[in-house]
């Protein structure tokens, strides 16, 4: 009976893998399948692979440029929101703040802001300090919704470490800066790891700012520069399978790099001590 869940459960687990790396594998198959095949059939496989797609992506467009582009902002972005969250998350969580618990309600409050909405105060905020087209001008908007969810997670990780190590800590004369900077922020780099992936990931992959702000070709970032390799009467599926395809890599494989230390954080952040 044993034996034979176990089997179960393999299959249930190869079937769920499948359904979740469909859209990946799809995109990829379409890569590299001849632009002539691509509407001719629906065949997995192609007879003739192609890399052609892949030259066309990289020549019709400036895609290394909305590459950088984009690992400029998302960069940027990680490290100033994880800067200010870990500073307010240890602030309202370990030292004694009046109406901690109003503080973090408007905290979720903003987070909960649809992009839509706010959109238009950013854009004229942007315009008049003449930061469009630019990557500040960018950073400025994507740290207003990644610094709410930073500051709440950091603060689930910074509640997790024991209270005596910081009255330690103060018997021993730490200022509650030398505090966080030597002994709370490094215990709590796992959490902060993790929550530096979930805002360069949720950065790179921002859409409504990037098109709003950044107008011009040479300023444009991945999620945008993809959508105008579609002109007035065609759509390349083929260029843009191939440019989603190299958009990712570098994203898989920050992840495979860090997977260890990703699920380290997320698990050390549920688990009580």
């Amino acid at each position: 009976m044993n034996k034979r869940a176990g089997i179960g459960f393999y299959i249930f687990l190869v079937v769920f893998v499948f359904f979740v790396m469909f859209p990946f594998i799809w995109v990829f198959l379409t890569s590299i399948k001849p632009p002539g095949e691509i509407f001719s059939n629906f065949r997995w496989f192609t007879s003739n692979p192609s890399l052609q797609s892949y030259e066309n992506a990289l020549t019709n467009r400036p895609l290394a440029r909305y590459i950088m582009n984009s690992f400029v902002v998302s960069s940027l972005t990680t490290i100033i929101a994880v800067a200010i969250a870990s500073v307010a998350a240890y602030a309202l969580t370990r030292l004694p703040i009046k109406f901690k618990g109003l503080i973090f309600g408007v905290v979720l409050a903003s987070s909960m802001f649809p992009q839509i909405a706010i959109i238009s105060p950013i854009y004229n905020f942007i315009t008049d300090a003449g930061l469009r087209n630019s990557y500040l001008g960018l950073v400025i908007p994507y740290i207003t919704f990644s610094l709410p969810i930073a500051i709440w997670i950091l603060a689930t990780f910074f509640q997790k470490i024991p209270w005596e190590l910081e009255e330690s800590a103060k018997l021993d004369g730490a200022t509650p800066f030398q505090t966080f900077r030597k002994i709370i922020f490094p215990l709590a780099a796992p959490g902060v790891f993790t929550t530096a992936i979930l805002v360069f990931i949720g950065a790179w992959n921002e859409y409504l700012f990037a098109l709003t702000i950044n107008t011009e070709d040479t300023w444009r970032t991945v999620p945008v520069g993809i959508s105008f390799y579609q002109s007035q009467f065609t759509i390349p599926w083929g260029d843009i399978s191939a440019a989603t395809v190299l958009v990712t890599i570098p994203i898989v494989i920050l992840v495979l790099i860090f997977q260890r230390r990703i699920v380290s954080g997320l698990t050390s952040g549920s688990v009580k001590e």
